[in-house]
């Protein structure tokens, strides 16, 4: 295991030598050089994906301990620039996030409750938008109205034990029992463990309760979310000298973003994203050399976008400040 990134990372790399050498290299490269600086512009795009992303992460944090907006745009952009760049199996930029929340006031409790939510919501919106892209597939593939009814049928039903899954979970008490069987494997070592375990399962539960809140994250910021990332893709294929419509740069993004959590071990999707944009697009029409080029466009956006991240994330590792307790808020002197 100690390893593995480091291993995917060569096999991926390896994957994308290998199909960018199979499709011709100079194509790809004299599609990438015509775009310009319109890889620039589509790079910037992707704050619009970002904008919606801080708001809903936000609002999953109680009123007493929310952070301002600005603050949460400044931490999705560390979070995407680390999760996008080093081999933390997407989850190093939680891990930070994490650390700069409590820094900034908020509890434990609630920053891992917010982080853990907001994780298990994104992935049920993933699923649910890769559903409607399956079904978009299905109608450009068949004209049988029957067969496609029933593959939506499947694909409806195939969301189900996901949904269940994650309800299940609020009630399952995860971390809490975790922590008792640790305390009792250690001999009641980490006592203190248990009861900090207990305040997160109960923050996270008191999150799925706020149903409007639930609600608006899923159908309208996650909705604006993959809208945004769709435009900045839709974006890349024009500067590339590409016609794609808008709905199938929507397809693209919204499968290519489900296959990209399941190789979060890949670092960076090296290999995973050339081979998800070559495969889905040619099922969308889109030939190879545009696809592998849409794929550079990517890492242009990771370079331009991501590096400079990272830069900030160790600025804001010294200008967040050490941690404030929110007991010290104005209107929270009786504060527990």
């Amino acid at each position: 295991m100690k390893y593995l990134g480091s291993v995917a990372a060569l096999l991926g790399l390896m994957t994308a030598g290998w199909l960018i050498w199979r499709e011709d290299p100079a194509a790809i490269l004299h599609l990438l050089e015509s775009a310009g600086w319109g890889l620039v512009l589509a790079a910037l795009v992707h704050v619009l994906s970002m904008i919606p992303n801080a708001w809903d992460w936000r609002l999953l944090i109680r009123d007493a301990e929310r952070p301002s907006f600005a603050t949460m745009l400044k931490l999705v952009w560390i979070r995407e620039s680390i999760n996008g760049l080093l081999p933390v199996a997407r989850i190093g930029g939680e891990i930070v996030s994490f650390r700069l929340l409590t820094r900034v006031g908020v509890r434990p409790a609630t920053a891992v409750a917010g982080l853990v939510v907001d994780m298990q919501l994104t992935l049920i919106s993933q699923v649910v938008f890769a559903l409607v892209a399956v079904g978009y597939v299905a109608e450009l593939a068949s004209s049988d109205s029957v067969r496609l009814a029933g593959r939506f049928a499947w694909g409806l039903a195939g969301i189900v034990p996901v949904l269940l899954l994650f309800a299940l979970v609020q009630h399952a008490r995860p971390f809490e029992r975790a922590a008792r069987t640790i305390n009792r494997v250690t001999s009641g070592k980490v006592y203190a463990l248990v009861g900090k375990s207990a305040r997160i399962d109960q923050s996270i539960k008191l999150i799925w309760r706020q149903t409007g809140i639930v609600v608006r994250y899923l159908f309208i910021w996650q909705t604006l979310q993959c809208l945004g990332l769709a435009l900045e893709l839709w974006v890349a294929l024009h500067v590339l000298g590409s016609d794609t419509t808008f709905a199938a740069a929507f397809v693209l993004e919204a499968l290519i973003q489900l296959v990209s959590s399941f190789a979060f071990f890949v670092p960076g999707n090296i290999g995973v994203q050339e081979g998800s944009f070559v495969v889905i697009g040619g099922i969308l029409g889109i030939d190879a050399p545009t696809c592998l080029a849409l794929a550079g466009a990517r890492r242009v956006r990771d370079l331009l976008f991501f590096v400079p991240g990272l830069i900030f994330w160790q600025l804001a590792e010294r200008s967040f400040g050490p941690r404030r307790s929110p007991a010290l808020k104005p209107g929270n002197a009786n504060a527990k």
